[in-house]
C-alpha cells in the first residue's frame, strides 16, 4: 500500500512553470505567476505517490509565514511530520498541499485554492483569530529531490498577538524569532525554502 493511501495534490505542469518564466529561490513578481498557477485550466489533482518522484509537474504548496511585530514564528519540523526528507530542520513555513477536499465551485480556482490554505493552518496551529494576510513571493529549489517537484506560494500573516500554538507534533519548539536570530544563529538549521524568505524578509 502506497504510504500516501491515495491522496491527491493539486499540481501544474513543469512546462507552464517554464513558460512564465522558471527562477531558482524566490520572486516577489506574484502577478506574473499566481493567476496562471491557479487557473483550473492548468491545474489538476494529481496522485501523490506518482506526482513525488515526477519533476515534469510542480506540486502547489501554501507556504505561510507569521509575524508579530517585526517577530516570525519559527519551528522544528519533528519526525512525525509527512516530509522526512526535512526532519530536524527549521521552517517558518506552515502549510500543505491542496486535495479534492478543498475544491470550491469557483471559475478562477482561487476559492479552493484559499480553502486549502485556511484548511492547512487550522490543522497544524491555533491561532487567537484570523489575521489579515497577503501573497508575497512564490519559491523554488531545483537544488535537491524536495524542490524539484514542489512550487511555494509565500502567504504573509500580520498577527497582533505571539499566541499561537501548535496543534500537531510536527511542529516542535514553536516560538517567535526576530530577524537578526533569524539571519544569525538559526540561518543554517533552516530548511531553503525558509532561507529564500529570510534573506527577502526586507521586502515583504
Amino acid at each position: 500500500m502506497s504510504k500516501y493511501d491515495g491522496e491527491e495534490i493539486l499540481v501544474v505542469p513543469r512546462s507552464l512553470f517554464d513558460e512564465l518564466g522558471s527562477f531558482q529561490g524566490l520572486t516577489t513578481d506574484t502577478e506574473r505567476y499566481v493567476p496562471a498557477i491557479l487557473d483550473p485550466a492548468n491545474n489538476f489533482f494529481m496522485d501523490r505517490e506518482s506526482a513525488e518522484n515526477d519533476p515534469s509537474h510542480k506540486q502547489i504548496i501554501p507556504y505561510s509565514l507569521f509575524r508579530c511585530r517585526n517577530r516570525y514564528l519559527h519551528y522544528v519540523r519533528g519526525k512525525s511530520g509527512g516530509e522526512s526528507r526535512l526532519h530536524t530542520q527549521g521552517s517558518l513555513g506552515i502549510g500543505g498541499h491542496i486535495n479534492p477536499v478543498d475544491e470550491r465551485s469557483d471559475p478562477l480556482g482561487r476559492a479552493t485554492y484559499m480553502a486549502g490554505v485556511a484548511r492547512e493552518i487550522d490543522e497544524e496551529i491555533s491561532l487567537p483569530s484570523q489575521p489579515e494576510q497577503q501573497i508575497v513571493a512564490l519559491l523554488n529549489d531545483d537544488s535537491n529531490p524536495v524542490g524539484r517537484v514542489h512550487l511555494g506560494v509565500v502567504h504573509l500573516f500580520e498577527i497582533e498577538t505571539e499566541e499561537a500554538q501548535a496543534r500537531e507534533d510536527a511542529l516542535s519548539e514553536l516560538q517567535f524569532k526576530s530577524a537578526d536570530d533569524l539571519k544569525g544563529p538559526l540561518y543554517d538549521s533552516l530548511e531553503s525554502w525558509s532561507r529564500f524568505c529570510v534573506d527577502a524578509l526586507d521586502e515583504f
